[in-house]
This record gives C-alpha cells, sequence and structure tokens, in this order.
C-alpha cells in the first residue's frame, strides 16, 4: 500500500494481490481514494487492553445491571482505563453474553439517535464478540442501545485505543 496525501485532504492508494497458492494465476490493482478530514480526529493512540466496563458486575456507572431491551445505557468513557477528556473515538472489543432473546446491540455517541447499524448481533444464550470504532459524543459518552424485543443481556467491553 502506498501513496501520497494532497493538499486537498485525499490520501490515494493502490492495493496489489497475487494468488500464490499454486491453484491458479490471478493479479489485480484496486484503487481506493479516502478524504480525511481533520476536524474529525484522526490521530490513533494505542493503549493496553484494559476493561472500561462489564455489565455482569457489581451495580454501578460501570457494571451492573444488564442492559435493557430495547432501551439505551450510557456510560462515561473519559477518565476510565487512560482514555482522554478530548478523545473523540474509541477502538473496542465487546462481547454480548447471557442475552434471554435474539437481537443485537447498537454502540452510539451518548444523547444521539440509535444508528440502524449494529456492532455485535446474537442468538438467545449466545455468548459473541467482535471490535469496533465508535465515536463518542462530546462529554465522552458511549451509549448501547440493546435491540430485541424483551430480556435482558450482558455486555463487556475492553478498549485498546482511542482516536483524537
Amino acid at each position: 500500500v502506498g501513496g501520497t496525501p494532497t493538499t486537498t485532504g485525499t490520501f490515494a492508494f493502490d492495493i496489489t494481490a497475487t494468488d500464490t497458492s499454486g491453484a491458479g494465476t490471478c493479479t489485480g490493482v484496486r484503487s481506493y481514494s479516502v478524504v480525511i478530514d481533520p476536524e474529525l480526529g484522526q490521530d490513533f493512540y494505542t493503549l493496553t487492553p484494559c476493561r472500561v466496563f462489564d455489565t455482569r458486575s457489581a451495580a454501578g456507572p460501570l457494571g451492573g445491571p444488564a442492559l435493557v431491551a430495547l432501551a439505551d445505557r450510557t456510560f462515561l468513557m473519559v477518565g476510565s482505563c487512560g482514555i482522554p477528556a478530548d478523545a473523540k473515538a474509541l477502538s473496542l472489543n465487546l462481547a454480548v453474553t447471557g442475552p434471554t432473546m435474539a437481537g443485537n446491540i447498537r454502540l452510539h455517541p451518548g444523547g444521539t439517535s440509535v444508528p440502524l447499524v449494529s456492532s455485535i448481533n446474537y442468538r438467545t444464550g449466545q455468548t459473541r464478540s467482535n471490535n469496533a470504532v465508535v465515536p463518542l459524543s462530546a462529554l465522552g459518552e458511549l451509549a448501547a442501545y440493546l435491540d430485541q424485543l424483551t430480556g435482558t443481556a450482558h455486555l463487556i467491553l475492553d478498549v485498546n485505543g482511542y482516536f483524537k
């Protein structure tokens, strides 16, 4: 991957793929262009993976109770696990466990509308994990919406980096 940023804020690069498995010959080049908006915060900072919250834990702002169906729960992320007050987005590993019904969890900045896209999907009783990059609210909050008809599910969230 290579490319040069331009004065317009566009970063262009080519990806070349070659089949070396011996099963056949396939070579291709595909060009991509990404526009970077410096106002969104593009610098990434790694963190030692750290458990930010776990709803299986004792009741509290970063613990229980479990998420409740068709409702948001908002968590203050800044100040935990080395997340600074000026973080714009987080790189996360999330896990859902013990859902009483099939559904999904949708992570989004606290105080904003629930997105149409899920962060993780699951079936009844299933434990699943995924990773995501999720923006924070101006106050450093992250909301989790439990999209299932009834019941509860537990959410565990580990942070491994942030953008600012």
